[in-house]
């Protein structure tokens, strides 16, 4: 039984967290309901309580973060990996075949399959796996090594938080204890804080391995070489405060080669400029870099029409991509546990962020890491969110007989605690205000309206935390009506039976894409150069946004008409990283710009809801139903 498969039920059971059936996890995984089953038991013997069962399916248990901690036995054979590669990083003259073997307690054909996989993981970086006859040894200097035990502790932590019982697994620190590392961390944050930065948690995890990782080598004495280039004042004053840090937690004295080496990466990897950049910031960044900033934010502004074109944005994130180069000159990536849900949440944004980051790449050779991508779409939504905030703003009349002050007050209050969601327009004090003659979006009413609207919310003289609450809700059904209105027309427009296919077949990315693509191709609606320009943007990051839909698109708009084309899998189909049971194929036209945000993010908004998923999916026998049911939804 596969502990891996085991562990991604658990993954997808504590990000749902509410209850799921068997059949809509087994097609998730890609597997039955009985492997399903199977796979629950297997949980639960490893830790109780891992995973609850009830009438409407299964649901993370109170030991389920026990049981995503729980570390794999020595036998396994990722456990068996960790510990073979580890001894070849500690042993710089290389180990004996046949004593390994032994000490592992495996066979001599299953260290050499063992080692047949340790190569295919260094394949294409910078370190190598060396045989003379019986004895084994990695070539690779220090800092290539090093990069390979971050890859060992990065997969334990699968995306996460830096935790000290993985770190203790894939790199068996002895130097540094796993207590240390916490309060180390919080020095560290603290005394950059002191220091004038700002720290982006986010990413501290990446640099704290690599931090222990230093401890841990220099303890064997296996120290960086002194650096030859000219630190900057920065750099020193960071390296100090590190190296003084690690003696103090980890008692292990840092060199100089390690302080600049570990500065290095604080000052580019978690060190994030806040809302203004600095104030010499166009003396730090080069000027080459701002330039390809700037001109890859006027085009996407000009391809999204949104608003992006701000030069303190500019420079902010001209100062990131600058870090971006730094970090990719020495392979050193960092994850962001929060791609995942950024793609799911705001695809628009991360989409913008894919065709950034494929400009960037093409001007400054900026690598295409789908984590690193996330960190742009950050600074992208923190950018829109404002003008995104202003144009889902409801108005709204408030009806409130009385005394002037009275309805003064309650103004007042509306404006200060929603402010942000709705536009007081007009306040009307009759008792028996002309209900119908009210336009606004929403009417906050401290007496009873006539009749029934969905508009009205009442509301007391003296605004409660209750009555704020309704309003939230109210309006936020109202906007949601709205956009599942809005894609409800759209998608009526753009769907065709022509270009339905159910099922789809298991066969990869780029051979769905082609099916879809040639049903839009031999309806005249897109040339082979967008089926093309499709299966390259998904090189760059998998479109697929949601644990059940996948939307591959070109960057360029130039479809003759805005038109999708939809698979429906028997199951699931495998996508990226993941699975998914419903394929988008979506090309967008040049004169349906408006539409691309619509269409895009509110399709993923509802192959979000996995309730919604398996009515769609279950039903859509054909094209006809698929639509009715798809609509069904929509309207609630």
């Amino acid at each position: 039984m596969s502990r891996q498969r085991q562990d991604q039920l658990l993954a997808v059971l504590r990000r749902e967290d509410s209850w799921a059936t068997a059949a809509s996890l087994a097609d998730q995984l890609g597997v039955t309901p009985r492997s399903i089953r199977s796979y629950v038991a297997a949980l639960n013997a490893r830790t109780a309580g891992a995973v609850d069962s009830g009438p409407a399916g299964y649901r993370a248990g109170a030991g389920a973060a026990a049981a995503a901690g729980t570390p794999d036995a020595q036998g396994t054979p990722r456990a068996r990996l960790h510990r073979l590669i580890r001894t070849l990083v500690d042993e710089a003259e290389g180990i004996d075949v046949y004593d390994t073997a032994l000490a592992l307690h495996v066979s001599e054909t299953t260290l050499e399959n063992d080692l047949g996989r340790v190569r295919a993981l260094l394949e294409g970086g910078r370190v190598a796996l060396e045989r003379d006859r019986d004895r084994v040894r990695l070539r690779g200097d220090e800092q290539a090594l090093r990069r390979l035990l971050s890859r060992l502790a990065q997969d334990e932590m699968d995306a996460g938080p830096l935790r000290p019982e993985a770190l203790q697994r894939a790199l068996a620190p002895e130097a540094v204890p796993a207590a240390a590392i916490g309060p180390f961390k919080s020095a560290l944050v603290r005394e950059l804080g002191d220091l004038g930065y700002y720290v982006n948690e986010l990413a501290i995890s990446d640099v704290l391995l690599h931090i222990t990782i230093a401890a841990e080598r220099v303890a064997a004495g296996r120290a960086l070489a002194e650096r030859t280039d000219s630190a900057s004042e920065a750099v020193r004053v960071v390296g100090s405060a590190i190296a003084r840090l690690a003696d103090q937690h980890f008692g292990v004295a840092l060199g100089d080669g390690d302080r600049e080496h570990l500065a290095n990466l604080v000052l580019t990897r978690v060190v994030a400029p806040g809302e203004q950049p600095p104030a010499d910031a166009a003396r730090i960044v080069e000027a080459e870099v701002v330039q390809a900033v700037r001109a890859e934010i006027e085009q996407a502004a000009r391809d999204y029409q949104v608003d992006l074109v701000d030069e303190a944005f500019i420079v902010r994130l001209a100062l990131h991509v600058q870090n971006l180069l730094h970090r990719a000159q020495e392979s050193a990536w960092t994850r962001n546990p929060l791609t995942q849900s950024l793609k799911s949440s705001y695809p628009m944004i991360f989409d913008v962020a894919v065709s950034i980051a494929s400009g960037l790449h093409d001007r400054l050779g900026v690598p295409l890491q789908e984590d690193e991508i996330a960190y742009i779409a950050m600074h992208v939504g923190g950018r829109l969110e404002r003008s995104r905030a202003a144009d889902t703003i409801l108005t709204a009349t408030i009806v409130c007989p009385g005394y002037r002050e009275l309805q003064e007050l309650l103004h007042s209050s509306v404006d200060r605690s929603l402010g942000r969601l709705i536009e007081v327009v007009r306040v009307d004090t009759s008792m028996d205000p002309d209900w119908s003659a009210i336009d606004t979006d929403l009417v906050l009413s401290t007496i009873p309206a006539a009749g029934t609207d969905e508009r009205v919310v009442r509301i007391t003289p003296f605004l409660a935390e209750a009555d704020i609450e309704r309003v939230q809700q109210a309006a936020a059904r109202i906007r949601r009506a709205r956009r599942l209105s809005r894609l409800r027309e759209e998608l009526q427009r753009y769907f065709s039976a022509d270009a339905f296919l159910s099922p789809v077949p298991d066969a990869g990315e780029e051979t769905i894409i082609r099916m879809l693509g040639g049903m839009l191709t031999s309806a005249g609606l897109i040339g082979e150069d967008y089926i093309s320009g499709t299966i390259e943007r998904e090189r760059m990051s998998s479109t697929a946004f949601t644990d059940a839909l996948a939307v591959p698109h070109a960057l360029q708009m130039t479809a003759r008409r805005t038109a999708i084309a939809i698979g429906i899998a028997d199951g699931s189909v495998a996508w990226g990283a993941g699975r998914v049971q419903v394929v988008a194929l979506a090309a967008f036209s040049e004169d349906d710009r408006d539409a691309f945000q619509t269409v895009f993010e509110q399709l993923v908004e509802v192959f979000s809801e996995r309730e919604s998923v398996q009515r769609i999916v279950r039903r859509a026998t054909g094209f006809d139903a698929f639509l009715d049911e798809l609509v069904a939804v929509i309207d609630g």
